[in-house]
């Protein structure tokens, strides 16, 4: 593949509304297989790093998952890259990839992966109602504190030596009844989810095969504005509060220092 046709492919799974352009640097990288400038809507590819050009397309849809979503806010650099927005961005860039046939999935044609994530999946259930049943018992345990009065707290930290965010999570997964099929870690981030509504709509998303990440996103409180001047609105709010809060840093250290060079 060329770069153009590289271009062409990604246009193809998706349009955008920024151009941008494509750039093989014709070189191996150790550190990355590319990378994206917000600022020249460049997408880099180090394209001597890839044995096949899936390798190459699969970098290439990551680094077309950063212009959306730069695009989104404006070309405006963030704090961080690789958000839960950006991941739900680019999963969903695969799927209409494979969907398309532009990109194929090794995890679901490869025989021997095929089998790998069989045998995995076949033991998330059992994990799952494992942690139903220890939840079912820590409910019991906080009651039997109140009854003795004595500290719940206490008893997690003393008695059992469990964190109290997973004996907080598992009481929620048993109250909540969130399906055991899903494994413990996603129905730890289902039990997190307060509106019954929301909570429901993860569980679907875990079920047809969704990614953390692209659930995250999904039952985000505030779902993310795709007007760039909100955006760029609310980016200015968060690094005024930053700077703020940075100089009142810097004045209670000049104050400091100026005291230990009178003394």
């Amino acid at each position: 593949m060329n770069q153009d046709q590289t271009k062409a492919l990604l246009v193809g799974i998706e349009d955008c509304k920024t151009d941008f352009s494509v750039v093989f640097t014709g070189k191996k990288s150790s550190m990355v297989n590319g990378l994206y400038k917000p600022l020249t809507r460049e997408i880099l590819i180090h394209n001597k790093n890839f044995q096949n050009d899936g390798q190459l397309v699969y970098t290439a849809i990551h680094e077309y998952a950063h212009h959306l979503h730069c695009e989104k806010g404006a070309f405006v650099p963030g704090a961080r890259a690789h958000t839960n927005e950006f991941w739900s961005i680019f999963h969903g860039l695969l799927e209409k990839a494979e969907k398309k046939g532009s990109y194929t999935n090794s995890f679901a044609t490869e025989p021997e992966f095929v089998e790998m994530t069989r045998k995995i999946r076949a033991l998330l259930p059992e994990n799952g109602r494992l942690m139903l049943d220890f939840g079912k018992l820590v409910v019991e345990a906080e009651a039997l504190c109140r009854k003795h009065f004595v500290r719940f707290e206490d008893y997690l930290d003393r008695a059992i030596g469990v964190p109290r965010t997973s004996a907080g999570a598992a009481m929620k997964a048993y109250a909540y009844q969130v399906p055991a099929d899903l494994g413990w870690d996603a129905m730890k981030l289902v039990s997190g989810i307060k509106t019954p509504e929301t909570r429901a709509a993860a569980i679907d998303a875990f079920m047809a095969g969704k990614s953390p990440e692209t659930v995250k996103a999904l039952v985000k409180a505030e779902k993310p504005s795709d007007d760039p001047k909100h955006r760029l609105a609310k980016e200015r709010e968060r690094l005024e509060r930053t700077i703020h809060t940075l100089q009142e840093r810097l004045s209670l250290v000049e104050s400091e220092l100026e005291k230990l060079e009178e003394e």
